[in-house]
Parts: structure tokens; sequence; C-alpha cells
């Protein structure tokens, strides 16, 4: 997980470095990037059921994993962006679902 997170901080660090917006502003639109992406998936699912009459099957399930995907890691680079601990916010999240969810602690410990 550790090279997943150094990717995040990259990916959040490069953002960063493109914008010119203050950095509520920067924050509430990458937020704002995760239902777009949440859209796409949205998008591909119908398209993977045929359900739209105009485009008919014109996505498959591997489009489907990919634009989940994309929304894992929108949400992964905004949490680094709005905090530069993001690896240890996350892993502290995960063990509190394990302890409610699961009975138990996890094995995801900050990289």
């Amino acid at each position: 997980m550790a090279d997943t997170w150094r990717t995040i901080s990259r990916l959040a660090d490069r953002l960063e470095d493109h914008s010119t917006l203050p950095r509520e502003q920067r924050i509430l639109l990458q937020l704002l990037k995760i239902q777009e992406e949440a859209g796409e998936v949205a998008e591909a699912v119908i398209g993977a059921m045929g359900q739209n009459p105009r485009k008919g099957y014109s996505h498959t399930w591997e489009d489907v994993e990919a634009e989940v995907c994309d929304v894992i890691v929108t949400g992964m680079v905004a949490l680094a962006r709005m905090n530069p601990d993001a690896a240890a916010v996350f892993a502290r999240h995960m063990e509190r679902l394990a302890e409610r969810d699961l009975g138990g602690a996890t094995e995801c410990t900050p990289q």
C-alpha cells in the first residue's frame, strides 16, 4: 500500500502545483471531482447493460471496474489534498470500520 500512497501523493502534488485557486476552492473542486467520477461509473453501468437506446452496449464490465478505480483514486487524492497524513487517516478509518463491522482490527497500517 506504500507505493499506492506515494503515487496518490504525487498526483495530489501535481494538482496542487497546477492550480492557482485558494486552498479551500481547490479542495472543494477535488471533492466535486469524486461526484463526476461516480457519474462515469453510472454511465458505464448503463452502457454495460445496454440501457441507453441511443448507444446500446457502449461499455464493458471492465470499463465499469476502471471507472470504480477512478472513483477510489479520486477520493484518495482528495484525502491527500486535505491532509498530508492521508495514509494514516485512511488506516485509522479502516481500523474503525473493521472493529465496527467485522469485530476486529485490520492489517491496514500506514506506510
